[in-house]
């Protein structure tokens, strides 16, 4: 691997946040390349979303949108959870067809009727 390619990889982890090494002694500077691959490496990591429980006796996870899905879990009243997207379901929640993919530990399913938003709505899946 030459000198210039262990450069650009050093600041593609860099900028994704993954490795934080200064590039050795004698390495050439980043060409505008370098920089846009640095950014789409940037781009490519999903934003997180937050969001606080508000059902009362707790939120039920599933393994699938709907309320069909398996049980996987349940997230007590006023917990903060990590939200990576949301999908428009079928299955209709006290008038809210929505459902928000958690990232707590465990990837699954939670109706949005019982999430409240901190900051922005998630993004589409």
């Amino acid at each position: 691997m030459s000198l210039r390619s262990q450069v650009i990889k050093v600041g593609t982890l860099v900028a994704a946040g993954t490795l934080a090494l200064a590039a050795p002694a004698g390495a050439l500077a980043p060409t505008p390349e370098d920089a846009q691959a640095s950014n789409q490496a940037a781009v490519a990591a999903p934003k997180v979303y937050k969001g606080r429980v508000i059902a009362k006796t707790g939120l039920i996870l599933r393994d699938a949108p709907t309320r069909g899905g398996a049980v996987v879990g349940t997230v007590p009243y006023g917990k903060v959870v990590d939200i990576r997207c949301k999908v428009e379901s079928r299955d209709v929640v006290d008038g809210n067809p929505r459902w928000y993919l958690l990232t707590n530990g465990r990837w699954a399913w939670g109706s949005a009727r019982y999430i409240e938003n901190i900051g922005e709505a998630p993004r589409w899946c």
